[in-house]
């Protein structure tokens, strides 16, 4: 099992494709901290984006796009001179999800976000910077602005399914710009991301997903990843941040707590399917990592 793509797949991110911005001459834009994790890609022209928290301005060209993997507010803008409006109004007056700042349209960006649930966001996107800029002309960048293309097909042209293919596609988006990141920065990543770009935790990872109910011991993963056992525990705590049965165990509740959410799941059938022997040893461990109870997670409203 392919770590990313299972986590991936466990998390069901969901992608919302929100509206469009025209902006022409002198114009600036700040928006609320969003409550998705938010992108925006630059279909045509320049501008700057302005990120709080972060020192330096991103100077953003046709076929870069970023992701916001904080709540933090920003600011678009041609320039540094003009002060900005919000966002709030410049969108209230969109037509047909399209918004219109400053005088022309020599530029357009096409946004959007993707909705975790927090422990998920968390356990995909925790340690990574605020900001994520992909820059056109990189092998990956010429997907992420592929996706793009067809997401804005799909949008304008609005074929049947055509909201459910654009969802998808910013799926696809997501993962290259996962992949770039990791690609261009692997010793700057840090959590269980960056155990990806590591080939010895690599390995162990996807022995773990792919049998995360076996009663896993560091020397059985450290065959997997041929190496000894002390270099794995080392490796593995370094990049990921704990060690590998300890990751297992939080791997195992993230398992859990999405079998809660179907009805008719016993407790005792989840316990075996993520690999404790009782409902009271998974009970005891979901306290431990969650700070509530099974019962309790399951009678919760679903979050998003």
């Amino acid at each position: 099992m392919d770590p990313l793509e299972d986590v991936l797949t466990l998390l069901e991110t969901r992608s919302r494709l929100s509206a469009g911005l025209v902006a022409g001459g002198r114009w600036a834009v700040r928006f609320d901290a969003p409550p998705v994790v938010k992108f925006n890609a630059v279909r045509r022209g320049s501008c700057q984006l302005v990120v709080d928290g972060v020192p330096e301005p991103f100077e953003l060209a046709e076929g870069d796009c970023f992701l916001l993997t904080r709540p933090r507010s920003y600011i678009l803008r041609s320039d540094p001179e003009t002060d900005p409006v919000e966002g709030s109004t410049v969108f209230a007056g969109a037509v047909d999800g399209i918004a219109q700042a400053g005088q022309g349209s020599d530029v357009f960006l096409l946004g959007g976000g993707f909705a975790f649930s927090s422990r998920a966001q968390d356990l995909l996107l925790g340690q990574l910077p605020p900001v994520l800029h992909v820059s056109a002309g990189t092998p990956h960048a010429e997907t992420v602005r592929w996706a793009l293309a067809a997401i804005n097909q799909e949008l304008t042209d609005r074929p049947m399914a055509g909201a459910l293919v654009a969802e998808h596609l910013a799926v696809v988006m997501l993962v290259h710009m996962l992949r770039l990141h990791l690609e261009q920065s692997p010793r700057a990543a840090s959590g269980w991301l960056s155990g990806l770009t590591d080939p010895v935790v690599a390995e162990a990872l996807t022995a773990l997903h792919g049998d995360p109910a076996r009663p896993w011991t560091v020397a059985e993963l450290a065959d997997a990843a041929a190496v000894s056992r002390s270099t794995l525990a080392a490796r593995f705590k370094a990049a990921v941040g704990q060690g590998p049965l300890e990751y297992l165990t939080h791997w195992r509740i993230e398992l859990a707590t999405r079998q809660l959410r179907k009805d008719g799941t016993t407790l005792a059938s989840i316990a075996r399917s993520v690999g404790y022997g009782s409902e009271s040893a998974l009970s005891v461990a979901f306290k431990r990592i969650t700070g509530t109870t099974p019962g309790e997670y399951r009678r919760r409203p679903t979050r998003t």
